[in-house]
C-alpha cells in the first residue's frame, strides 16, 4: 500500500459526482452499509459508493483515483465467498450494476458480447431462448453477475463436462488501474497473438483491471437433459463411485456429492422424502439426444448399483429435476440453521483422491465436535466444506481455525488446491504459501505492480502482508 494514499476528500467526492452525476455517487450512511459486505458476512464501510454507466466514466474515475490517491474496490452483487468486493482499506466502492446489457448474441459464430452487470441466470435464459447454451452455472447464478464470475473464474456443477468460466471467455474490455482502456482476446475460435491477457485478467479478482465488456463463447443447446440421484450407505463408497464413473468412460455433465449432514438439512426444509439415513448421495446429470441420454442413464444406474448404491431415482420430468436442483442450491444458505456463522472452503483434489478427502473431513468433524457439511462438484474433485460455528465463542473459533489449516494441508498433500472457485480474496491470503512458492508469489506481485503501480485497485486482496 503506497504511503501517500489518503482517504477520499470532499474535493474528490465532488469530482466523482461530476463524472457520474450527483444521483450516482453517494456517501449516505445507509447506502454505505449496503455496499460494505459480501457473502462472507464481513463488513467494512467505504467512504463512498459510485455507480458508473460507461467504460469512459470508469476510466475517468480511475484516473482521478490515481491523481487524488484514493482506493477503488469494484463490486457486482456482493455474492463472493472470500471478501473480494469488501473495501478493506476504505476509498470508494465502484459498483457495475448499471452496466447490465446483453450487447450482442451472434448465432452464426456462437459468441455473445455482454456487460459485466448482467445476471448470470438471466443470461442463461436469454441464450437458451435462442437455442444456445452457456455452460458455467455457479450456485449463485440467480443473483451473481457475469463480471463477478469472470473476476473469480467461477465454476459450477457442469464443470466436469464443460469446464469453468475461463473456458468461455474469448475477450475482454477492461479499464486499467491507471485509467487506460484495453481490449484483449478475439471473437474467433483461435487466436495466439502475444501474451494471453484475457486469461490473466480472468480470475484476477478485480486487482488488475475493471472488466467493462465480455466476449463469451456459446454452444448449441443440448436436445435433452436427464437427471438422477443415487444414495449410498457409506460416504467413501459414494466418493469412489465418482472416479469409477469416469473410468467407465461415461462423462456426465454433472456429478454432485452431498454428505449426510447436507441431506438432512435439505430434507428438513423441502420434505423431499430423502432417506436421511443415507451416508451420502450423488446427483448425476447427462445431456445430449434423448436416445443417448437413455443409454447413459442406464449405464450410470448399473454403475451406481454395482458400487453398492442403496437406492437410485431417475427424475421423471422437468418438475422433479427442478426440485432436485432447487434443493441442491439451497443447501449453503440453509446451513445457518446449525450456527450463526459459516466458514465455506472450496478445496479441490484429483478425482481419485476424493475418498481420502471426504474421510479426512469426517475425521476433522469428529476431532473438533463442530457441525460440518460437505457437498459440491465431485465430478471435477471440488468439495465445499462448510463449518458452522459461533465465532463469538473463542473455543469454537480456535477449533475452526485449526480445522481449516488441517484441511488445506491435507488438500495440498493430495495434490489439490485450496480454492477451486471462490478465489483468495482476504479469507485465504494467509494460506497461499501452502500452495504457491516464493518465486511464483514474487512474480504475481510484480505483475500487480505493473498493472497498478500506485496500488489503488482492490487493495488488500490475494496477497497477505509480508
Amino acid at each position: 500500500m503506497p504511503d501517500d494514499t489518503v482517504a477520499l476528500t470532499e474535493r474528490s467526492f465532488k469530482r466523482l459526482r461530476k463524472i457520474v452525476g450527483r444521483e450516482n455517487c453517494t456517501r449516505r450512511p445507509e447506502d454505505l452499509v449496503c455496499y460494505a459486505y459480501d457473502a462472507t458476512g464481513r463488513k467494512v464501510l467505504p467512504d463512498a459508493v459510485v455507480f458508473p454507466a460507461t467504460t469512459e466514466e470508469i476510466a475517468c474515475i480511475l484516473t482521478l483515483a490515481n491523481e487524488d490517491r484514493f482506493f477503488v474496490t469494484p463490486r457486482g452483487t456482493g455474492s463472493g465467498m472470500t471478501g473480494g468486493s469488501i473495501p478493506v482499506q476504505g476509498g470508494i466502492v465502484l459498483t457495475l450494476n448499471r452496466l447490465n446489457r446483453v450487447l450482442e448474441i451472434d448465432r452464426d459464430n456462437l459468441v455473445a458480447r455482454v456487460q459485466p452487470g448482467v445476471i448470470t441466470g438471466d443470461f442463461h435464459r436469454r441464450v437458451e431462448a435462442e437455442g444456445l447454451f452457456y455452460p458455467p452455472d455457479p450456485s449463485s447464478s440467480a443473483f451473481s453477475t457475469l463480471g463477478g464470475n469472470v473476476a473469480e473464474c467461477a465454476g459450477g456443477p457442469r464443470a466436469v463436462k464443460y469446464g469453468v468460466t475461463r473456458d468461455y471467455v474469448l475477450g475482454l474490455e477492461a479499464v486499467l488501474p491507471t485509467g487506460g482502456i484495453i481490449r484483449t482476446g478475439v471473437m474467433t475460435a483461435k487466436g495466439v497473438v502475444g501474451y494471453d491477457l484475457t486469461r490473466l485478467l480472468t480470475g484476477s479478482e478485480g486487482t488488475l483491471g475493471i472488466i467493462t465488456e465480455i466476449t463469451l463463447r456459446l454452444l448449441p443447446l443440448p436436445e435433452a437433459v436427464s437427471t438422477m440421484v443415487a444414495f449410498f450407505d457409506d460416504l467413501r463408497i459414494a466418493a469412489e463411485t465418482v472416479a469409477h464413473i469416469i473410468r467407465a468412460k461415461v462423462i456426465p455433465r454433472t456429478i454432485e456429492y452431498i454428505d449426510n449432514a447436507a441431506i438432512r438439512c435439505v430434507e428438513s426444509i423441502f420434505a423431499m422424502e430423502l432417506p436421511v439415513v443415507a451416508d451420502a448421495m450423488l446427483i448425476l446429470e447427462v445431456d445430449g439426444t434423448e436416445v443417448a441420454n437413455a443409454a447413459a442413464m442406464a449405464r450410470l444406474t448399473d454403475i451406481c448399483r454395482d458400487k453398492g448404491a442403496s437406492e437410485v431415482r431417475v427424475a421423471k420430468d422437468k418438475t422433479e429435476t427442478d426440485n432436485i436442483w432447487r434443493a441442491r442450491k439451497a443447501i449453503s444458505p440453509a446451513l445457518y440453521a446449525y450456527g450463526p456463522d459459516k466458514i465455506n472452503e472450496d478445496i479441490v483434489v484429483p478425482r481419485s483422491r476424493i475418498p481420502d478427502m471426504v474421510t479426512r473431513i469426517r475425521e476433522l468433524k469428529n476431532e473438533t465436535g463442530l457441525f460440518m457439511a460437505s457437498f459440491g462438484h465431485a465430478g471435477d474433485g471440488n468439495i465445499h466444506v462448510n463449518i458452522m460455528l459461533d465465532k463469538s465463542d473463542p473455543v469454537q473459533a480456535e477449533k475452526a481455525d485449526r480445522a481449516v489449516d488441517a484441511l488445506f494441508d491435507h488438500t495440498v498433500a493430495l495434490g489439490g488446491t485450496i480454492s477451486g472457485e471462490h478465489g483468495i480474496g482476504i479469507t485465504k491470503s494467509a494460506f497461499m504459501r501452502k500452495e504457491v512458492g516464493r518465486a511464483e508469489m514474487a512474480l504475481m506481485k510484480n505483475i500487480k505492480s505493473v498493472f497498478d503501480p500506485r496500488g489503488i485497485l482492490n487493495p488488500g486482496k490475494i496477497f497477505a502482508p509480508d
